[in-house]
């Protein structure tokens, strides 16, 4: 299986850096992954709902450019809830009916664009709480990793 994750902006922490590239390194051995950043906007404090919504339909329209498999997922607070076995599921039911590939979208600091929303076959919501965008790759990271281990019953997942 081929996974582009398309994310906004770049990680400049280097623990997220290790982070990545560790769950990076234990996935290669299941899928072929690609993380693609594209540019976020400034979004000082104190700006206006419009502005909010255009930034956000700046970094939403290099998210679609840059959407390249079959079948995207957008990650967002008001997407539906899966556990870990069912995200596996998702990845499994998706294999058995042709998909190839999934790409995975997160949003900037103001979250993603209605257009972006639209564009995308799914939402999933890892929780109901708010993360950073960049501690969210790692997140997201962690439970593909975790889905290919249970898809392949190997132990890791409790």
């Amino acid at each position: 299986m081929k996974i582009d994750i398309v994310c906004v902006g770049k990680i400049r922490e280097n623990f997220f850096k290790e982070a990545i590239s560790e769950y990076s390194k234990r996935l290669s051995r299941y899928i072929n992954l690609n993380i693609i950043e594209v540019a976020d906007e400034k979004a000082p404090e104190g700006i206006s709902e419009a502005e909010k919504q255009n930034i956000k339909y700046s970094e939403g329209t290099r998210i679609i450019k840059a959407i390249r498999n079959g079948f995207a997922v957008a990650l967002d607070l008001k997407g539906k809830k899966l556990s870990s076995e069912k995200f596996a599921e998702l990845f499994e039911d998706l294999a058995v009916s042709g998909v190839s590939g999934i790409t995975f979208v997160i949003g900037g600091s103001l979250g993603l664009s209605d257009e972006v929303l639209r564009h995308c076959n799914l939402s999933v919501s890892f929780s109901d709480m708010t993360f950073p965008h960049q501690l969210m790759r790692v997140i997201l990271l962690e439970q593909i990793y975790r889905s290919e281990k249970i898809i392949n019953h190997e132990p890791y997942h409790k």
